[in-house]
């Protein structure tokens, strides 16, 4: 069983920053990517950022490009989102996920990110 564990979110101003992690624990084996969707209030949830294991390549969606970085530490089995020039549209529940080749995905409890204009 694999636990993601998400920390980071808060409340934040207009061009500021955050930084969340999620930590995965428990049989990891069979991983290939993690990532970041949000969803804000009545509106569904999106793709924010991705990270694979293969090449260490990484996907964002256009709204974050050049403002928010994925990065990830094998050791720690730990994924982070580096969020930076934060504006009120950013405001969600982020979520983050764990891909496995058994085609299963695991989710994360959420995390709020409020950014107040």
């Amino acid at each position: 069983q694999v636990q993601l564990v998400e920390s980071g979110g808060g409340l934040v101003q207009a061009g500021g920053s955050l930084r969340l992690s999620c930590a995965a624990s428990g049989r990891t084996f069979g991983s290939y990517a993690m990532g970041w969707f949000r969803q804000a209030p009545g509106k569904e949830r999106e793709i924010v950022a991705a990270i694979y294991w293969s090449g260490s390549s990484t996907y964002y969606a256009s709204s974050v490009k050049g403002r928010f970085t994925i990065s990830r530490d094998s050791a720690k089995n730990t994924v982070y989102l580096q969020m930076n020039s934060l504006n009120p549209w950013d405001t969600a529940v982020y979520y983050c996920y764990l891909d496995r080749t058994d085609n299963t995905r695991i989710w994360g409890q959420g995390t709020q990110v409020t950014v107040s204009s």
